[in-house]
């Protein structure tokens, strides 16, 4: 007998619960063409430590935001090289993300902030509203963080 005849093997409903998940997502994970069973028995799926470093790695992408196109590309790249293309192009998606979000609190710390009567006559949200989402290197506050000259809250 060989080392492979020796791995510890799961049933799907033990390495879905390992991992805190319903069997129903494994198989559509395989459906997806992400996860393989090791082995079938009788029918039913089994799963070695491989699948266990896959689930991990679907299950941790996930979090990391990525999609199961992502994950499936990422899975059959041929090489490490090939996956670090697809986490970079997530990162940067990320970071377009990241520059939206604060561009929106920015805007958002100016309305709560801005001493207008109504913050829809304010020029200075006008000017922040126009302005593309996550624009510029540091969203719509610029580089330093300042609202644009000439730009402040209103008296209203």
């Amino acid at each position: 007998m060989g080392r492979a005849d020796h791995e510890q093997r799961w049933w799907i409903g033990e390495l879905a619960d390992r991992f805190g998940l319903a069997p129903h997502v494994l198989r559509h994970w395989e459906e997806r063409g992400l996860l393989s069973p090791a082995e079938r028995v009788a029918g039913r799926r089994r799963y070695g430590p491989a699948q266990v470093a896959t689930v991990a790695t679907i299950v941790r992408g996930r979090a990391a935001g990525l999609g199961l196109d992502q994950l499936r590309e990422l899975l059959h790249a041929p090489d490490g090289a090939a996956r670090r293309v697809v986490l970079a192009e997530h990162h940067a998606e990320l970071e377009r993300r990241r520059r939206a979000i604060e561009a929106t609190q920015a805007l958002l710390a100016h309305v709560l902030e801005c001493e207008a009567e109504d913050f829809l006559t304010c020029p200075t949200y006008r000017h922040l509203a126009a302005e593309p989402a996550g624009a510029g290197p540091a969203g719509a506050r610029g580089a330093a963080g300042q609202l644009p000259p000439g730009a402040g809250p209103v008296a209203g």
